[in-house]
């Protein structure tokens, strides 16, 4: 089963669908903004050209006045040109994004059906946003009645969790998207969503491959959608390789690390873990493992690691990587209560893209994070759910690509997901 494992985002620009993905959306509206930035400098050289043939001698000023209109003809048909083409892209990104919505709402009058929707926990800022949107796309773009989408919080616990899986089949809901507490619970689930013949869409922790399998042999109504966390973690890994000093703050030859890990039984906690030491040792450097610790994706666990590893380890770390965003967060209030200075003496490197974190980014206070782009993954288990109301074969697996986010492309990424 391939998995999509495209570059990310200086590579993506407007450049099409990463299997079943949304992220085309997303590049696109970042190159509309990169092309109307381009065009604005434009016209501020053809300002300036106009401005300087008003300041010459008199014995230059036509000669002078000349260039400039040519150079403001030149630029003018520039702009316009740039004008064009970033609007050609735009409007093809959105019709197509339009398209999608219409066409998966389609067959289906989906107005009546009932979609049962359990999220792992409410409290966790990531799937808040995710949710959020979820609903909203269900609702307002494909034609879903609100009272019939209903959305549970399965408060961290997989017994309450598939309770609410089982009045969800009790009260013979017509599809599930279904954020589980623990991955190892798919198997279990979709034997009882089977039974019932219900199809269930699972996003954001992925079963494994065992399980994804199974349901392409035996034709199951079951499929995943989220992102590939090894990317996720590459990212983490070149975000680090892209400072000055590729985190060897101390230029003792290695770069020594502390880990603040997620759910070490989340796939998305250990290919984070796993892939962002990688990209460092695959580009040659030798790496030092201070600290590898469970920080269960919350703020407050991630400031007390990070904490406690200052305290013992004080200027050895040089890097914290974090599997997520709340966590190095909570690693950065750690990090200023100690007086050290991320970019200066120690990087900070999380996954998500929290709106404070990305800001943070585009402050100096954090090295970098990736954009784990709810918005397409909430879109892509929507039209899945449809998809398999209109009776249509789905893809076990439907990912849709990360986007790295550095000072580089930390504002453009902030005007997006405010």
């Amino acid at each position: 089963m391939e998995k999509c494992t495209k570059a990310g985002y200086n590579e993506l620009i407007v450049k099409g669908k990463c299997l079943n993905g949304q992220n085309y959306f997303l590049n696109g509206r970042i190159q509309n903004m990169r092309m109307t930035k381009k065009v604005t400098a434009m016209a501020l050289a053809s300002m300036m050209a106009l401005s300087l043939a008003g300041c010459g001698g008199s014995s230059s000023t036509t000669a002078t006045t000349a260039a400039a209109t040519e150079a403001a003809k030149e630029t003018t048909a520039a702009a316009t040109e740039a004008a064009k083409e970033t609007t050609a892209a735009a409007t093809e990104a959105a019709k197509e994004a339009a398209t999608t919505a219409a066409a998966a709402a389609a067959t289906t009058d989906v107005a009546d059906k009932k979609v049962g929707i359990s999220i792992y926990k409410f409290d966790d800022n990531f799937m808040t946003l995710y949710r959020t949107e979820l609903v909203r796309y269900l609702t307002e773009d494909l034609g879903f009645k609100a009272e019939n989408v209903v959305v549970q919080d399965g408060k961290g616990d997989q017994a309450e969790q598939t309770n609410q899986i089982q009045n969800f089949i009790t009260q013979k809901y017509d599809v599930l998207i279904l954020n589980l507490v623990q991955a190892s619970s798919a198997p279990e689930i979709t034997d009882m969503c089977k039974e019932a013949g219900i199809p269930v869409v699972y996003i954001n922790r992925e079963p494994d491959a065992a399980e994804e399998e199974r349901w392409e042999s035996e034709g199951l109504n079951a499929t995943y959608v989220g992102c590939d966390a090894r990317q996720s973690g590459t990212y983490q890994g070149e975000e680090i390789l892209e400072t000055a000093n590729k985190g060897d703050i101390n230029g003792d030859g290695k770069v020594s690390y502390i880990m603040v890990q997620g759910d070490p039984e989340n796939v998305d906690a250990q290919y984070r873990t796993e892939f962002s030491v990688k990209a460092l040792t695959d580009a040659g450097l030798e790496v030092e493992e201070l600290l590898l610790q469970r920080g269960d994706w919350d703020q407050a666990k991630g400031q007390q690691i990070v904490q406690d590893a200052l305290t013992q380890f004080g200027d050895k770390i040089e890097v914290v990587f974090c599997n997520n965003d709340a966590m190095a967060l909570g690693a950065l209030q750690a990090i200023d209560a100690a007086g050290r200075k991320v970019n200066e003496d120690i990087y900070l490197v999380g996954v998500d893209a929290l709106t404070e974190a990305v800001q943070d980014i585009t402050e100096g206070k954090m090295t970098g994070t990736v954009f784990n782009d709810y918005m397409g993954q909430a879109k892509t288990a929507a039209d899945m759910a449809v998809k398999f109301l209109n009776g249509e074969t789905v893809d076990p697996v439907n990912m849709v690509d990360y986007v790295k986010v550095t000072p580089d492309n930390a504002k453009d990424i902030l005007d997006i997901i405010k």
